[in-house]
């Protein structure tokens, strides 16, 4: 099926558009002073942004927030291509590529009857190319270099749950569940005590610690960190705005006693409106 031309119009409309707002002589100041580095916040923030209006079900946000992220591309594109380095279309005809190579069952005639099956085959023939890879060198830890550069582009939960998943499947890994909740009760206590050391670099290093073992029970669990902590953002953002409505938007002055009175308050709110919803 052919690209509708009215998509490769607008993409090429984009593609004009920072251009020129990277012209030398006629651009945006705040666009010119750009580069990888800098931009990076950025494209991480409009990442977070649309996994939030998936997450929400909201297609307007959702096209908005995929068009940022979508010019976050494009920029990258632009300054690589001001460098003499790439440019966009050669990111695009290396992602095409990589997935034509990575489909067989779809562009070589090859089979995958389910997606576990697809999922295997793109594994093995990523592997075949990072073994040809002549700037891939063979090394005396394979697994963990794999990670290394498989989680360098993720967020510190998902790259935990990356690092536990397969660090499991390696074989190195809890008998039971309970092994996992001795972990987590022993990295616990390590924190407490790091904490009373004062030792403010030794209580992050332990928090990590907590934080990573928690991961590993929701791996356990079956459940996703990210999602799991993303739904008590929202639900402490809901509840934390009907504190601060009750109180007129001013919380100084309140007693932790009030405030947690009133924090209380809004969650029978919030499960009695879930309640009369259903």
């Amino acid at each position: 099926m052919a690209a509708d031309p009215a998509t490769t119009t607008a993409l090429a409309e984009l593609i004009n558009v920072v251009a020129r707002l990277r012209d030398p002589e006629t651009g945006c100041p705040w666009d010119l002073e750009q580069t990888h580095a800098s931009l990076v916040p950025y494209v991480l923030e409009e990442a977070h942004e649309v996994a939030d209006a998936i997450r929400h079900g909201d297609d307007a946000h959702l096209k908005e927030e995929l068009g940022d992220l979508l010019l976050q591309v494009v920029l990258h594109g632009q300054i690589a291509e001001e460098e003499g380095r790439f440019d966009l279309g050669q990111i695009a005809s290396a992602i095409s590529e990589k997935l034509v190579r990575r489909h067989p069952h779809v562009f070589a005639g090859a089979e995958a009857t389910d997606s576990a099956a697809v999922k295997a085959s793109w594994e093995a023939i990523k592997a075949a190319e990072q073994a040809k890879d002549p700037s891939s060198p063979p090394s005396a830890s394979p697994l963990s270099d794999r990670l290394a550069g498989k989680v360098r582009g993720q967020g510190a939960l998902a790259g935990a749950m990356t690092i536990s998943k397969k660090a499991a499947k390696a074989g190195f890994e809890w008998d039971d569940m309970n092994g996992v909740w001795e972990k987590v009760h022993e990295e616990l206590d390590e924190l407490k005590e790091a904490v009373a050391s004062g030792d403010k670099r030794h209580a992050q290093e332990e928090l990590g610690d907590v934080l990573f073992t928690l991961v590993n029970v929701a791996r356990w669990c079956g459940i996703e960190p990210e999602e799991g902590l993303a739904g008590t953002n929202r639900r402490f953002l809901d509840r934390f705005s009907r504190v601060e409505a009750a109180l007129g938007g001013d919380l100084q002055g309140s007693s932790i006693r009030e405030l947690e009175g009133l924090w209380q308050q809004a969650k029978a709110q919030i499960r009695q409106e879930q309640q009369d919803a259903v």
